[in-house]
């Protein structure tokens, strides 16, 4: 049986977080939540997901810090980072991809396009 795509979801909105788990939960994937970067490190001390989907306007700790700080770790090095945001400045693009970040989704996100790009980067 094949295995389920296990999404780990970043956002400090719980509005949004309940959108992405809706549509990735409809899709078929495995959904786990954090609301800022220091808990999603601190989720995947002990957990793995096969993609994380970040925001990256969010207090403690944001995307690019989150991406940066995947990157570092031996663990999810290779792990596939997509960025969800309201954000589409090519400066903002280009710092997410230099922190690491495979691909970029802006909000709102159309749930089929978000499938597509966590079908794209998921191995």
């Amino acid at each position: 049986m094949e295995k389920t795509t296990k999404i780990l979801t970043v956002d400090d909105s719980r509005s949004m977080r309940a959108l992405l788990r809706v549509a990735l939960l409809e899709r078929g994937y495995e959904v786990a939540e954090a609301e800022d970067g220091v808990e999603a490190l601190e989720w995947l001390e002990t957990n793995s997901a096969d993609v994380i989907i970040t925001d990256i306007n969010m207090p403690r700790l944001d995307g690019f810090g989150l991406i940066e700080k995947v990157r570092a770790s031996t663990r999810h090095i290779d792990r596939p980072i997509l960025v969800l945001t309201t954000e589409s400045s090519d400066e903002k693009k280009k710092r997410a991809r230099d922190a690491g970040a495979t691909g970029w989704i802006v909000k709102p996100f159309d749930p089929e396009k978000l499938a597509a790009a966590v079908r794209r980067v998921a191995h």
